[in-house]
């Protein structure tokens, strides 16, 4: 009897990817990408979107060969992309899928069992090959596996249940149930918080803490990144446009992107500084040419002749000065800045008194916001948070209560959506866009309908913060923005003398803020 199974690795696991490269119409979406994953270590990708994540983890699972690099893989690997096809399996299928070897291993040894009893030839080793595979794989414990992870997702439990009639986060939690009950020495999760509750979280974070294999992890949730991450691969751009490693998990890659953009902004400033110096130098130098070809009145020719040569050799130094002094560095990331928002301390700007809506909002809010005040709201999904938010901006009435703010009180709401693009330049809409830092100068000039869901929602943060408002009402604000951005955003609501009220599912943003006021609306 011959065992067709594949193995974990464990200790001896490791996956390494060298300079990958991967280009798609004509552009790099990947360029040089060195990582190297063994047991224990665990990756977090970052990235703006559309920087090659997702393109990376398949690069890394097989399923991509790559136009320039080499994957090498010792050990098995489990992959969870952000969509499960539906096909025409059901639970129980894509449980038995995963386990595969488990179950051959099993079969193996009972077959061995067999041997040994009716003493067949062989049978004593072919016995001790299946021992020690059914071992390596935990293969008595894995359906046990699968069913807690099943349970602790909330995912479907029921095997013969098919995959088509599920929706495609209950599809996507089956599939992860299934790779962490697997034991694959390798991870490879795009985007698993998508369709977690609080509890599936927790679980999540736990089991991938614990596990003893290597984890490639593309997230946007700062949280998990902040809990699970041991290092971080930054695919947005950097000085010398390559992918940038970081050690010491979120934290490390926070501290060392912040001083890396730093010292990228001192260098291409002064650059440019130097640069301007001797084009200034340089169009001084020929100025002097043209005039010195000029001699002051009374001056004779053998002068002006013996000027010539040594303004014309100025000009060709300060030519090649400035040649020499070109600007190298690539112009850095935009960096956002809070405008500052006008206050008027000692006034009540907005209060709420007993406010209901019905269907919406059914626990009556009562508040008061001063210039200053920080206010979380809390609860889960149909408390009424977004519902609240509209009735303080003045877009929804209650049903019961009152809201009033005081005169000439600036107030504004950055929703959920965003209101629908148009013909006009984003630049149109937002006068002073550029100076927050929000969009480079291509996307600015760039239609309004143009403009990708990300860039539309910088876009709506841009316009409240324009208006100057008093109170800043923020409904999950972290939707779409980048990480680097979040991180900002978040540092500069914490000085505004403006009144902040958000209302947020994001955990690092709740961990960040967790000194602030909390208004619950749960029941």
């Amino acid at each position: 009897m011959s065992l067709s199974i594949t193995l974990p690795a464990r200790a001896r696991a490791q996956l390494v990817a060298s300079q990958i490269r991967v280009v798609r119409g004509g552009r790099p979406v990947l360029d040089g990408v060195d990582l190297a994953v063994s047991s224990g270590t665990r990756w977090g990708v970052v990235g703006e979107n559309g920087r090659g994540k997702s393109t990376l983890l398949q690069v890394l699972s097989g399923t991509l060969v790559p136009d320039a690099g080499t994957v090498q893989l010792v050990g098995t690997i489990g992959v969870a992309e952000q969509e499960m096809t539906a096909g025409a399996e059901t639970v129980g299928d894509a449980i038995d899928a995963e386990l595969a070897d488990a179950r051959a291993a099993l079969r193996a040894l009972d077959e061995g069992a067999a041997g040994v009893a009716a003493g067949r030839p062989g049978a004593g080793e072919a016995y001790a090959r299946a021992l020690t595979a059914a071992e390596t794989l935990g293969a008595w414990d894995a359906d046990r596996r699968v069913d807690l992870a099943l349970e602790s997702l909330n995912a479907e439990t029921d095997r013969g249940r098919p995959l088509r009639t599920l929706s495609v986060g209950q599809r996507y939690r089956v599939r992860l149930a299934c790779l962490l009950g697997a034991g694959h020495d390798f991870l490879l999760l795009d985007e698993p918080t998508n369709h977690l509750d609080a509890a599936g979280l927790d679980f999540l974070t736990a089991r991938l803490r614990a596990h003893p294999g290597g984890i490639v992890l593309v997230s946007h949730d700062r949280a998990l990144l902040t809990d699970v991450a041991t290092t971080i691969l930054d695919l947005d751009p950097s000085r010398d446009g390559r992918p940038v490693v970081h050690g010491g998990g979120y934290a490390g890659f926070q501290a060392g992107r912040a001083a890396a953009l730093v010292r990228w902004e001192q260098e291409y400033a002064q650059q440019r500084e130097a640069h301007a110096r001797l084009t200034r130098d340089l169009s001084s130098a020929q100025n002097r040419l043209v005039s010195g070809w000029r001699p002051d009145k009374g001056t004779g020719r053998h002068k002006r002749a013996t000027r010539a040569p040594g303004l014309v050799r100025s000009v060709h130094r300060r030519r090649e000065d400035l040649e020499r002094h070109a600007v190298t560095a690539p112009e850095p990331p935009l960096r956002f800045v809070m405008p500052h928002l006008p206050a008027r301390p000692g006034t009540t700007l907005l209060a709420a008194d007993g406010v209901t809506v019905e269907g919406r909002l059914r626990k009556p809010v009562s508040l008061a916001l001063e210039s200053g005040s920080r206010l979380i709201v809390t609860g889960p999904n149909g408390a009424g948070k977004s519902t609240l938010l509209a009735v303080l901006a003045g877009l929804r009435e209650p049903s019961a209560g009152v809201v009033r703010s005081a005169p000439g009180v600036q107030l504004n709401l950055l929703a959920q959506e965003s209101p629908e693009g148009d013909a006009r330049r984003a630049e149109e809409v937002v006068p002073g866009l550029a100076a927050l830092g929000l969009l480079p100068a291509a996307d600015r000039s760039r239609p309004v309908r143009e403009l990708s869901t990300g860039q539309q929602r910088r876009l709506d943060l841009a316009r409240l913060l324009v208006s100057a408002p008093h109170v800043i009402l923020l409904d999950e604000p972290t939707n779409h923005l980048s990480i680097a951005l979040v991180d900002e955003l978040t540092e500069a609501l914490r000085v505004t003398p403006a009144a902040v009220v958000i209302a947020t599912h994001d955990r690092q943003m709740g961990r960040d803020l967790a000194g602030w006021p909390h208004l619950s609306l749960a029941d």
